[in-house]
């Protein structure tokens, strides 16, 4: 069994490396799954995970949540269940072996159909109630995900055969070690559920002032309930959220639109610049011109 799932493994990377050949990251035709290379090792950097699954074939990459770290590898997986603001650093990476990896969203509508249509095993216990959850990999699972991705080449067969495989990765998971935690995340009703909303009106409103009696109220729960459970599964506050928002949005404008750090921490809705300022180092490790002009410099030397 061991050496299957090692074999399973670099034949995913095989292909994995021919579709990223001249790329570090690739949003494959197949909607929904992307893949990753990177050559080198990297320093820590903010990122946002979707609800996903990720899937290393080679290398290895440590994720920051909170005070929590999570690193997934070959043998580990990664679920996230709601989006959460991250910091992400690939530790295990060289030219002669470089990270290969994939991701894929995760659909909640084909989790909640699994759920009521299947006859699925009972959950194992659940460990932790985060929203992001390491799993281990199996043979089966790597299979699934070896025949998604050779359909990228026959894309007549996408329309008919890309739901059945995906909805067997749901599958596989929803009976895996971390079952429970998508079971949860599928039930309507849930803590889980009511956070994730409340996290949706996070992302399209952050720049707006924040009042957690009137956000709790929205989902329909009490402010120390929201709280608790808005920290349990996101592992900060909801205005330590809201704070990392507004932070990776102004670093985006910045290093995209050209815009300077005063106008930037306006827009994202910082009322003092110096603030910003403040809460952007303690973010980012260095004040916004100096990060924003060292990213420039890396990505300009990435394209030479």
């Amino acid at each position: 069994m061991e050496v299957a799932l090692e074999d399973a493994l670099a034949a995913l990377g095989k292909s994995i490396a021919r579709w990223t050949d001249t790329s570090e990251r690739i949003a494959t035709a197949i909607p929904g799954l992307s893949f990753h290379r990177r050559g080198e090792t990297t320093q820590p950097m903010s990122g946002m995970y979707e609800p996903s699954i990720c899937l290393v074939a080679q290398g290895a990459k440590r994720v920051l949540l909170g005070d929590d770290k999570y690193v997934y590898d070959e043998r580990h997986f990664l679920i996230t269940s709601v989006d959460l603001p991250t910091v992400v650093q690939i530790v295990k990476a060289s030219s002669e072996k470089p990270f290969l990896g994939l991701t894929l969203k995760l659909d909640q509508r084909e989790i909640s159909d699994l759920m009521v249509d299947g006859n699925l095993p009972s959950p194992r216990p659940r460990q932790s109630s985060r929203g992001m959850v390491i799993g281990e990999v199996t043979l089966p699972l790597v299979a699934a995900f070896q025949r998604l991705v050779d359909l990228l080449a026959e894309p007549k067969d996408f329309p008919i055969l890309s739901p059945l495989i995906q909805r067997e990765i749901c599958y596989r998971l929803l009976v895996g070690d971390q079952g429970a935690r998508l079971r949860q995340m599928a039930s309507a009703g849930s803590r889980s559920r009511q956070v994730a909303r409340a996290i949706a009106w996070l992302k399209g409103n952050f720049t707006r002032p924040l009042r957690i009696e009137t956000l709790a109220e929205q989902v329909n729960m009490s402010p120390s309930t929201f709280h608790h459970h808005f920290r349990a599964l996101t592992a900060m506050s909801p205005l330590q959220y809201q704070k990392r928002l507004r932070l990776n949005e102004a670093r985006r404008l910045m290093l995209t639109e050209h815009l300077d750090a005063t106008t930037a921490a306006f827009q994202v809705g910082y009322e003092s610049p110096s603030q910003f300022s403040r809460e952007y180092g303690r973010l980012f490790g260095d004040p916004p011109l100096r990060d924003v002009t060292h990213l420039r410099r890396v990505t300009a030397t990435e394209m030479d």
